[in-house]
């Protein structure tokens, strides 16, 4: 049987990855004139539960971009505040209302709302190239020197050459492995069990779109369909598991504001999924201390530490809204020309 050729592809530059990372690097690159291809392993951008927050950092770059007006006009919701109860008290975590920003709010919006957008507006420059469906499975060298990549898709398999190979392609990464690169794993006590339940009258109307963690289970309005969350200690989820899906929503329905009966939506465990957020270094140590618990040596009225200190002050909700909002170091893009 003979094998399907190669489809050659030339390009500047290569980005394995078709997540916010690749796509705003893409967008940039072909905005400033230089040739860029995105390979992007999945058909579409639509998968549930990808990060959706937009933070205002994010929305101010979006601002000097000249595309914030547009963004804003797609379905999401604001949330000016984070809230949590902690310890049968409603508390603010961050609160980003006195950001020196145009967008004082973090934006939940689906991620595939975004990607749609982002690849929309890179299109239109005639230096961006995307292929969906491109699984890249090795890199190219030159003397030693990365030139690119090879990658399978529907139609048969290409290569890509490319004077620059960036990978952007998550956790798993297939070119930080290909390149022998080494990673660092900031673990987080904490998961989140995600679930989807459809939307019905007499639903409670959250008014930032987002709430939680309430007795650690998170809800955040989707429009159609709520996206819930429930935060468990990290690696307990497979003990939940051998004590049945049953035990584990009738819990739910105990701090869920839904009838018992909305909760039988989910009939197996492949509906309740698991990420993270907020995956850069200082932010996830940040919360990290925000959400550890101290099983020992707790304090009488419950909670962390940190949750009561942030309770009781006015200003670490400030604070914690500008370091989660705009985070350690801010950026602005250079040359935003045409």
């Amino acid at each position: 049987m003979s094998q399907s050729p190669v489809t050659p592809y030339a390009t500047s530059c290569c980005i394995v990855g078709g997540g916010p990372a690749g796509l705003m690097l893409g967008y940039l690159l072909a905005r400033a004139g230089i040739n860029v291809t995105v390979l992007e392993k999945h058909a579409d951008f639509l998968r549930d539960f990808r990060g959706d927050t937009l933070h205002p950092s994010t929305l101010e770059i979006m601002h000097q971009l000249g595309l914030l007006d547009e963004l804003l006009t797609l379905p999401h919701q604001r949330a000016e505040t984070l809230q949590a109860e902690i310890a049968g008290r409603d508390i603010t975590l961050a609160d980003f209302t006195r950001l020196p920003t145009r967008c004082k709010f973090i934006a939940f919006m689906p991620q595939w709302e975004f990607l749609n957008f982002l690849a929309e507006k890179a299109a239109a420059f005639p230096e961006f190239t995307l292929i969906k469906s491109a699984q890249v499975h090795q890199l190219l060298y030159d003397r030693g020197q990365a030139c690119g990549v090879l990658a399978d898709t529907p139609e048969g398999p290409i290569r890509v050459r490319s004077q620059l190979v960036v990978g952007t392609d998550g956790r798993n990464s297939v070119v930080r492995e290909q390149a022998a690169f080494s990673s660092r794993a900031f673990g987080s006590p904490r998961d989140v069990l995600w679930m989807k339940l459809d939307k019905k009258p007499g639903d409670p109307a959250w008014s930032m779109g987002h709430t939680g963690p309430k007795q650690n289970f998170i809800m955040i309005d989707r429009g159609e369909y709520w996206q819930c969350g429930y935060s468990i200690d990290k690696g307990s989820f497979e003990a939940i598991q051998q004590d049945g899906l049953e035990r584990f929503l009738l819990h739910i329905a105990e701090v869920a504001p839904f009838q018992d009966d909305r909760l039988q939506d989910i009939q197996s465990w492949q509906q309740v999924q698991r990420r993270r957020n907020f995956p850069t270094k200082a932010t996830q140590f940040l919360q990290i201390k925000m959400s550890q618990r101290r099983p020992k040596k707790r304090r009488a009225g419950g909670g962390s530490s940190l949750m009561t200190r942030v309770g009781n002050s006015r200003w670490l909700p400030r604070l914690f809204g500008r370091i989660i909002g705009l985070g350690f170091r801010r950026e602005t893009p250079k040359h935003l020309g045409g």
